[in-house]
C-alpha cells in the first residue's frame, strides 16, 4: 500500500461558522486500486495515519439514505463466501477489506513519527521510506488523490482549484459544508469508486477490458484467501500516541494536567522495571480528547483508564490544539499557566466560539475570526465522536450515605468555648 497527505480543494464551514481548509490523508492497496481507507483533518496527526490501518481492515458501515446497490452483497465482492467467515461484514458497504503487508511513505511528520511506525509494528506492516522530493516512487497514491480532486472535489460547493480562474469570485460565501458532511460524501464517492473501471487493472488474458477494484479483489481473494482481524477496544490503543510517565503520589501529570483514580494505588511512586525507559510506565493519549489517558498495567497485563482530575469541570471535549493555544495566550498575558487558569481560558474560548460571531462588528472582521477563532472551530470539529473505540471506564466509588436532615436537628450541638488571643509582649514581661 502507498499513504500520503494532501491540501483537499474544498473549504468547509466549521461549527463557528469559520471557513477552513482541510487535508485529506488517504491508504490506496496497489494490486487492486483499492481506496482502503481516507480521512479528512483540519491537519493530518500521527495518530489520523496510525488510525487509517485499522479503516482498512474494519468494515465500513452502509449510511442512510445510501443507494442499496452500494451494499457489499449486491456488488462483485464474493459475499456469501467472506460472510462465512467475517460476519461483521453483514450490514457493510462495498469497500473490502485488506491488511497491508508493507505501505511506502514520505518525509511527511505523521509518517515520520514513532507512534505510525509503532502503530505499523503492530500489524506486522513493513514501513517503506520514499526517497526525499521524488513522487515516482508513490504514484499510485499520487494519482488516486489527483483522482479525488477530479472526480469528486470539483463537484462540491466550495471548490477552489489549484488557482483563482478555476474557482471563481466569493467561494466563501456559498452554502458550505461542514467537516463531517464532507467526510461522509468522501465515503460514499470511495464507495463508487470500487466499481468503477481502473485502466491500470487489466488482465493480460483480456487486454482490452478494464476490471473494477472490487473485481481485482474478487480475484486474487480466490488465491490468495482471507484473513479476518477484528479490533477490540484494547487493540486501538495500541494506535494511539504513547507517552512514557511516572505515577507520582497524586497520579500522572501532562502538561500541567493531572490524571488520576483508584487503581492507580499500588502504581505510586513505583518503577515500572522498563529500564530503557528510565522506569516509567507506558501511558496511551488521545490527541484529540484529552479527557482520559490509559496506563498499561504490564505486571497484570491490562489498561488502566485515568480520567482527568477536572473531568466533571469541562463539559465540551477537547484536545491538545486548544490546551496547547490557551496556555500560549496565557503565558503571552503574562499570567500563571496552570492547570485551572488553561482550563477556564479553554472553556472561555469554547464558550465564545459557541456563542457564534458577534453581529454588532462588521461582516469583514467577523469573517476573519483571528487564530483563536480557528482554533477553537477546529476543535469541535474533531472533539465530536472518539475516533476509536475506547475501554470502559471503571465505576466510580459509591459515595458515602450523608445523615438525614431530621437526625441531624436532633443532635445536641456542642458549647463553643472561646479562645482568648495571645498576646506576647505583654506574656513576655511576665518572664521578668
Amino acid at each position: 500500500m502507498e499513504i500520503d497527505s494532501t491540501p483537499f480543494d474544498v473549504l468547509v464551514r466549521l461549527d463557528n461558522g469559520e471557513v477552513d481548509r482541510v487535508e485529506l490523508t488517504g491508504l490506496v492497496d496497489i494490486a487492486t486500486r483499492t481506496i482502503a481507507a481516507a480521512v479528512l483533518r483540519p491537519t493530518t496527526k500521527s495518530v489520523d495515519a496510525a488510525l487509517l490501518l485499522a479503516r482498512a481492515v474494519t468494515p465500513a458501515p452502509m449510511r442512510p439514505g445510501w443507494p442499496q446497490a452500494l451494499r457489499m452483497e449486491y456488488s462483485a465482492l464474493p459475499y456469501q463466501r467472506l460472510l462465512s467467515v467475517d460476519e461483521r461484514l453483514r450490514h457493510a458497504a462495498a469497500v473490502p477489506l485488506i491488511i497491508p503487508e508493507a505501505i511506502v511513505v514520505d518525509g511527511g511528520k505523521a509518517f515520520l513519527s514513532k507512534n505510525f511506525h509503532a502503530a505499523c509494528n503492530a500489524f506486522g506492516t513493513e514501513v517503506i521510506h520514499a526517497p526525499p522530493r521524488t513522487p515516482t516512487h508513490k504514484p499510485h497514491i499520487e494519482r488516486t488523490l489527483g483522482s479525488a480532486a477530479s472526480l469528486f472535489a470539483q463537484f462540491l460547493t466550495g471548490y477552489t482549484g489549484r488557482s483563482a480562474e478555476h474557482r471563481g469570485r466569493k467561494v466563501e460565501d456559498e452554502p458550505l459544508w461542514s467537516l463531517h458532511q464532507l467526510q461522509e460524501l468522501l465515503q460514499e464517492w470511495i464507495t463508487l469508486w470500487q466499481n468503477r473501471p481502473h485502466d491500470s487493472l487489466r488482465d493480460p488474458l483480456a487486454p482490452g477490458r478494464a476490471f473494477t477494484p472490487n473485481e481485482k479483489y474478487a480475484t486474487l481473494v480466490e488465491t490468495g484467501g482471507y484473513l479476518p482481524l477484528p479490533l477490540s477496544a484494547e487493540d486501538y490503543l495500541e494506535l494511539l500516541p504513547t507517552r512514557w510517565q511516572a505515577v507520582n503520589s497524586y497520579g500522572i501529570k501532562i502538561r500541567h494536567r493531572i490524571y488520576d483514580c483508584d487503581e492507580l494505588v499500588a502504581l505510586r511512586r513505583q518503577k515500572s522495571g522498563i529500564a530503557e525507559h528510565k522506569n516509567r510506565w507506558e501511558v496511551r493519549h488521545d490527541p484529540y480528547d484529552i479527557r482520559l489517558v490509559w496506563l498499561r498495567d504490564h505486571h497484570e497485563g491490562r489498561w488502566i483508564t485515568v480520567p482527568w482530575r477536572l473531568l466533571s469541570r469541562t463539559a465540551t471535549p477537547f484536545g491538545e490544539l486548544a490546551w496547547d493555544h490557551a496556555a500560549r495566550d496565557l503565558r503571552a498575558q503574562g499570567q500563571p499557566t496552570t492547570e485551572d487558569a488553561i482550563a477556564d481560558a479553554v472553556d472561555d474560548l469554547l464558550e465564545r466560539a459557541g456563542a457564534g460571531p458577534d453581529e454588532d462588528k462588521p461582516a469583514r472582521r467577523r469573517r476573519g475570526g483571528g487564530r483563536s477563532s480557528k482554533v477553537a472551530a477546529r476543535t469541535q470539529a474533531t472533539s465530536g465522536e472518539p475516533a476509536c473505540p475506547r475501554p470502559e471506564r471503571p465505576p466510580r466509588p459509591a459515595a458515602l450515605p450523608q445523615p438525614a436532615a431530621e437526625e441531624a436537628d436532633d443532635e445536641a450541638i456542642a458549647d463553643v468555648v472561646p479562645l482568648r488571643v495571645f498576646d506576647a509582649r505583654r506574656e513576655a514581661k511576665k518572664w521578668w
